[in-house]
């Protein structure tokens, strides 16, 4: 309640200041107004570094516990299903918020959007420090997974408004490596802040600074991109010109109705949108299981984490430069004159047979050999991922991203709760290898299901 409380003030102000604006909001070392400043060039770009900064901030967080998995596990006695709880506790939470964030983005606006929601999982974050058990544990991993659901609903929002369709790829692509970006930096902070004052507790602490910073970050500099102080005529002319350009290109599954969101009734009733959904519920289990549960894979193949450290960011390395890979391989093709969804579409094709490549680890033994095929198939997950997360922009008017992006997460949420308890029944009781064999195959359907639901136009 605390939480709720301290965000919910923040956002208040944010209001009030947003309403009564003081003449001199914010003054360079010069004394100069906002309205007199300097224009940023390609500002758009900087504001998807801010994305990305939260979305690296954010995976920190939630993996802060996983790294601390083995050592919390021996501390606490937990098995493989005590840890799946912590983590379902988690994923209730993200799933259940998902739509309801997204809906709230799409009311608020991302600037309040995710004021709020940052803030609220960064003092989530804070507040595991003070844990003593399984259900305590649980309880703040509840907490966290309700703020951090709003973060890619809200920065797929944000690029439909700040970037033209040839480049959202890219921007996609920049915003979501951060979750690699933050899994592969997570052990190290983590393990420097754990060795360093010889507690998992101060570790949440420090986690949770990064976010509280950010939200510092993202009230001083963020505005939409109508009444941006510091964006340049030309580059805010181009960004609105592209958006009046796409509503008279008439290539949504439903039409614009300016600022008001859809209804929920329209957007379940397009196939589009099933596509999305149905999309990312089998996909987004592969990376969760990975990020879950690959230091505890490691330690059932013979491996240490302390003697693996380096190799244990590779498949979040190679997830990173999948994005990029995916959102500029999309771009280019843009470029060349291939429709939007046709070039999205290759893209979800070539790698979803990628994916398949987690399961000759079951007869490796070798620790380079196992970290190289996650690292494969962990490409071209998120290279499949970001023209996922490009969809609901390319598919819906601004005003319904967040909603359709945040249906979509509740689809991935309910895939990754499911397949997180089977994880740690099946694991427990025979082991991970038909695991393996099942976040193999799977992505092959959400393929074919995305193929099936949305449908090339030629308009687009």
């Amino acid at each position: 309640m605390l939480l709720l409380m301290l965000s919910i003030a923040l956002l208040l102000y944010d209001t009030v200041e947003l309403r009564n604006p003081p003449k001199c909001w914010l003054v360079s070392l010069r004394g100069e107004t906002l309205s007199q400043r300097r224009t940023i060039p390609n500002l758009r770009w900087w504001i998807g570094g801010l994305l990305f900064a939260s979305t690296v901030i954010n995976y920190i967080d939630r993996q802060t516990l996983s790294v601390l998995a083995p050592n919390l596990k021996t501390q606490f006695s937990w098995n493989n299903s005590d840890w799946a709880l912590i983590v379902i506790a988690f994923r209730v939470a993200y799933t259940l918020m998902q739509t309801v964030s997204g809906r709230v983005l799409d009311w608020l606006g991302t600037r309040r959007g995710l004021l709020l929601t940052v803030s609220c999982y960064s003092l989530a974050a804070a507040a595991t420090s003070t844990a003593v058990g399984l259900k305590s544990f649980m309880c703040f991993r509840f907490l966290l997974g309700t703020g951090e659901a709003a973060n890619w609903p809200g920065a797929t929002k944000t690029v439909s408004e700040w970037f033209p369709k040839a480049e959202r790829g890219w921007a996609v692509a920049l915003f979501d490596s951060g979750s690699s970006v933050g899994g592969a930096v997570a052990p190290f902070l983590v393990f420097w802040i754990y060795r360093t004052f010889g507690s998992w507790r101060p570790v949440f602490i420090g986690t949770a600074v990064l976010g509280l910073i950010w939200v510092l970050a993202w009230k001083a500099f963020y505005q939409p991109p109508e009444t941006h102080p510091n964006l340049g005529s030309e580059e805010r002319a181009m960004i609105l010109g592209a958006r009046a350009a796409e509503k008279s290109a008439e290539v949504y599954a439903l039409s614009d109705e300016g600022a008001r969101p859809a209804s929920w009734s329209q957007l379940i009733g397009l196939r589009e949108t099933w596509g999305i959904v149905l999309g990312k519920a089998l996909t987004d289990p592969v990376w969760f299981f990975i990020t879950d549960w690959f230091a505890i894979y490691l330690v059932s193949k013979g491996f240490t984490l302390e003697n693996t450290a380096l190799g244990f960011w590779v498949p979040f390395l190679a997830a990173d430069l999948g994005n990029f890979f995916g959102g500029g391989l999309s771009s280019h093709l843009i470029r060349r004159g291939w429709p939007v969804l046709k070039a999205r579409k290759f893209v979800i094709l070539v790698c979803g047979f990628g994916m398949t490549l987690l399961i000759p680890t079951i007869g490796v033994s070798s620790f380079a050999a196992i970290v190289g095929l996650f690292a494969v198939a962990t490409f071209c997950y998120s290279a499949w991922s970001t023209m996922a997360l490009a969809l609901p922009s390319d598919l819906h008017p601004s005003s319904s991203v967040a909603s359709v992006s945040g249906m979509s997460g509740t689809g991935a949420g309910i895939g990754t709760i499911i397949s997180t308890f089977l994880i740690g029944q099946v694991s427990d009781k025979y082991s991970f290898a038909p695991i393996l064999v099942g976040a193999s195959l799977v992505p092959l359907l959400a393929t074919a299901l995305v193929f099936l639901l949305i449908r090339t136009k030629k308009s687009s």
